[in-house]
């Protein structure tokens, strides 16, 4: 008995020495998921833009005494995702001691201590100087092509000719031929926020230019080349927009989730008949974009909705409308995408331009809806003209399409390219032959079970 205690005693304390390694095991484990979900969030990838980007072009034009003339060029490849105002905020780190002569076309935020240059003082001697777009009206000989547009960039999809932003600069204190040049490091880029991640700068082949006759081309004498994609996982910590839904066939309306942006400016909100709005500039946008939010249960700046409107033979339409909930903040050139699998058989779509997004060849299931230039391409404040609309007819394919199961509500949503928080998709309106059907599955199921049961008690 006595070694059998032993024996016993021997086995519990064996077993009390692995749950620690099991548990540190299984702690490693929870740490290298949440780590690899975090990271998974982090990525600057798109699976509906999978090769949007924006690129910085630095092309060095000619040589001076103690530097170089450098073409900086901003190109925006995103299809959808555009920079708006205040505008876009370049920044970098000098690889050396290089100074900013001058610029044409932007403008450094501030200009360091230059108290060592005793004749020429220079327009930025900062180690990690930001450059901002000049705005329109500025002085003919301060402008350059495709600049003072106030920083706004527009996306490659919209408008490709307003993709593009160029400075022209000139550098001191620096090498003088491709071999002595560092190029510079650490480059950032704000639009206007927070979001976009750049790698490093590399050395590609020269750009070649054409004269305006195109009868002779010029080489840059050196280029390198800046990538810089976008993340809505360090954008923000929350959606910036959501989605409702409504159809013709259901009386349910499905609001926005509560709290889809999150609800720390709950407090902060104010009422659509709340008598502050009447005082003067309580609209004006503050220098830190603190937004002044309608109070709602979502509290998102932005809410798309989608309803199903009618249903023809052949057609089904859908009625679009996007409504502004921030008093502070007008949205220029806005755009929505939405992902559904009959968006391949769009008809018409009345009040917005629309363009599909064909991210996968074979697959078109995507479009980009923004508004027609100077009717509806600005989406004013909160309030009465604070809405867009449109409708949207589709042809139906007799193979693929239901209103069963949500199949006509989308499947992704993004405002200004960061996606919507969707509704549950067991909250969707659904149809009421589906009610009745799963009603009846649900008693069938319930019969057959009493039934099992029911042999299982007189065969036991």
């Amino acid at each position: 008995m006595a070694m059998d205690s032993e024996t016993e005693n021997g086995r519990l304390e064996h077993k009390n020495h692995k749950n620690p390694i099991q548990h540190s095991r299984l702690r490693c484990v929870i740490f290298v998921f949440v780590f690899a979900m975090a990271f998974s969030k982090a990525v600057a990838y798109d699976p509906l833009d999978p090769n949007g980007n924006i690129t910085i072009k630095w092309d060095i034009v000619s040589w001076t005494p103690d530097g170089y003339v450098a073409m900086v060029t901003m190109n925006n490849y995103q299809m959808y995702r555009h920079i708006m105002s205040p505008g876009w905020t370049l920044g970098w780190s000098w690889a050396k001691k290089e100074v900013i002569w001058s610029i044409v076309g932007a403008q450094a935020t501030e200009q360091g201590d230059c108290s060592k240059f005793k004749g020429n003082i220079p327009h930025c001697c900062k180690k990690t100087p930001s450059i901002v777009d000049l705005l329109p009206g500025v002085p003919y000989n301060q402008q350059i092509q495709n600049c003072c547009k106030g920083g706004i960039l527009s996306s490659f999809g919209q408008d490709p000719s307003g993709a593009v932003s160029s400075l022209q600069v000139s550098v001191g204190l620096a090498g003088t031929t491709n071999k002595t040049v560092k190029l510079p490091l650490n480059f950032t880029l704000a639009g206007p926020g927070p979001g976009y991640t750049c790698g490093p700068a590399k050395n590609v082949p020269a750009t070649v230019f054409f004269t305006p006759d195109h009868r002779r081309k010029t080489q840059a004498l050196m280029t390198w080349n800046v990538t810089c994609s976008y993340s809505q996982f360090l954008a923000r910590r929350n959606p910036s927009c959501c989605v409702s839904l409504s159809s013709f066939y259901n009386d349910t309306i499905t609001s926005c989730p509560t709290c889809s942006c999150g609800c720390q400016n709950k407090n902060n909100c104010v009422e659509s008949d709340s008598k502050l709005l009447s005082l003067a500039g309580v609209n004006t946008p503050r220098k830190d974009n603190a937004p002044l939010l309608q109070c709602t249960r979502h509290m998102c700046p932005i809410r798309v909705h989608w309803h199903v409107k009618l249903n023809y033979k052949d057609y089904w339409r859908v009625k679009i409308a996007i409504t502004n909930f921030n008093y502070r903040l007008n949205y220029t050139q806005w755009t929505l995408v939405v992902q559904h699998p009959n968006l391949n058989n769009v008809t018409q779509v009345f009040s917005f331009d629309y363009k599909p997004l064909l991210p996968y060849q074979s697959i078109n299931d995507t479009g980009m809806f923004y508004g027609m230039k100077y009717y509806n391409d600005l989406l004013m404040e909160a309030g009465p003209s604070g809405n867009v609309q449109s409708e949207v007819l589709m042809q139906k394919d007799q193979n693929t399409f239901s209103f069963k199961k949500g199949w006509a509500f989308p499947r992704k949503v993004y405002f200004n390219g960061d996606e919507c928080m969707l509704p549950p998709p067991d909250s969707y309106p659904f149809l009421p032959s589906s009610a009745r059907s799963t009603g009846r599955s649900n008693v069938a199921v319930f019969t057959a079970s009493m039934f099992v049961w029911a042999v299982m008690v007189l065969f036991w």
